[in-house]
């Protein structure tokens, strides 16, 4: 029988929303501790537990057959791969630090330093568009450390909250870019195992549609219906049933971004909206 073979990180936060996903999924994986390989009990799936800069190298050969992984790293080491969904976890940028005392106003201020970071081509690319030299030291692992041992004057690193860069004495100057979890493939799937990933696919966008929505259901006085129906932009329609108490209705609908979610709650009241249900969705099949 026919398994897709999904590599996942090793150990981390991505490891772990990595295998949420897959369980929001509906894909049960029977993982030991300490175990590099392992299969899922309800659907044609194998994971391997890879260490992350390792990942795309084994896309390219075919070992794997699609990666769960950062968007950095595909940035540093798989330009080539094709990213084929963006999972929306494991948010962070690729930021340049410099110790707290040391005195910044540009980009222009690092040329000629010396930079550490585990990311050599990507400081290399920005640094080439932005017309700086500089002198990289590849370090795997801590890089946060470098300039404390006189090592390098900056770094190169991921941020997430930045409390790594305020315990090691960095302040952030320059955000390079942005990176998310992303699912990848490799570069040529059989039809078999691409039918099989685009049943996952299939689940993981219901999944992260549900996360991405809420299902609101509120009373309000008939005659305020349509002022409050203007406001909701649900999946096709609300839905408005009455209720036992004469002139009056619920309303029923998805709403969909939670950008400007309480600014809606605010205006719905405002409509005469009452007794606002806010319901999260657990998937959402379109």
């Amino acid at each position: 029988m026919t398994k897709l073979k999904i590599a996942i990180q090793k150990s981390g936060r991505l490891n772990q929303d990595s295998l949420k996903l897959l369980k929001d999924c509906g894909i049960s994986i029977d993982n030991g501790k300490d175990q590099l390989k392992a299969s899922a009990r309800n659907f044609p799936v194998e994971v391997l537990y890879l260490r992350n800069g390792d990942i795309p190298q084994y896309l390219r050969d075919g070992v794997v057959d699609v990666a769960i992984l950062g968007e950095n790293t595909l940035v540093e080491k798989g330009e080539d791969l094709k990213i084929v969904e963006r999972l929306g976890f494991s948010k962070c940028r690729v930021s340049l630090a410099v110790p707290k005392e040391a005195a910044f106003t540009d980009l222009k201020d690092l040329d000629g330093k010396r930079i550490a970071t585990s990311y050599p081509n990507t400081v290399k690319k920005f640094f080439d568009e932005n017309g700086i030299s500089a002198d990289l030291h590849i370090i795997n692992g801590s890089v946060e450390i470098a300039p404390n041992i006189g090592l390098a004057d900056a770094i190169c690193d991921i941020v997430s909250s930045g409390s790594t860069l305020f315990k090691n004495g960095l302040k952030e100057v320059v955000k390079m870019s942005e990176s998310e979890a992303v699912l990848t493939v490799a570069p040529n799937l059989s039809a078999e195992k691409q039918e099989i990933l685009n049943t996952i696919q299939f689940r993981i966008q219901s999944v992260l549609r549900g996360q991405n929505s809420k299902y609101i259901l509120l009373n309000a006085p008939n005659e305020k219906i349509d002022d409050i129906i203007e406001l909701l932009p649900g999946m096709r329609s609300p839905t408005v049933l009455p209720l036992a108490q004469e002139g009056w209705s619920s309303i029923h609908t998805v709403v969909i971004g939670k950008s400007k979610f309480w600014d809606l709650i605010d205006e719905l009241k405002v409509r005469g909206a009452e007794g606002i249900l806010v319901v999260p969705i657990e998937k959402m099949v379109l």
